[in-house]
């Protein structure tokens, strides 16, 4: 599969527009993990967003005790990192291979880049990253209302 087609399978890119999709995907790289290599770490700064490719990786946050609680598993057409990139905050989770895992790497400074020289495909995102905070709003006001 090339980038263009793994970038279309992925929500964030779904319904690009394919001239920009092919902008993005001569900007990804591909990297290669090994289980027990983390992709990222929680509490630094997020150089890009992931694209899962093949393999697994494992989520996992250290709450303030110190635990670290397991918050999922993704494998392939999954994306993580990518509000790292919109905000340049630090990565809020862990995430570490847990079988030789493929990815592709979008870096921030890169997809920024794209971004200012192509506006238009700004607001083609914009939709889908209010969608996507729509559905974690309404995930956490479903986990609140279980709680009462």
């Amino acid at each position: 599969m090339d980038k263009e087609q793994a970038l279309a399978k992925v929500g964030l890119f779904e319904n690009f527009n394919p001239k920009y999709l092919k902008g993005i995907a001569g900007i990804c790289t591909e990297r290669n993990f090994k289980p027990g290599e983390y992709l990222m770490k929680q509490g630094e700064s997020g150089i890009g967003l992931f694209i899962i490719l093949s393999g697994r990786v494992r989520i996992e946050k250290t709450d303030a005790s110190g635990k670290e609680v397991e918050i999922a598993e993704n494998g392939p057409g999954d994306i993580m990192g990518e509000m790292a990139v919109f905000d340049g905050s630090p990565r809020s989770a862990s995430v570490k291979a847990i079988s030789d895992t493929t990815c592709l790497v979008l870096a921030s400074w890169e997809f920024n880049s794209f971004l200012k020289a192509h506006p238009e495909a700004a607001l083609e995102l914009l939709p889908i990253v209010v969608k996507r905070f729509r559905e974690t709003n309404d995930a956490l006001i479903g986990l609140r209302s279980m709680k009462n």
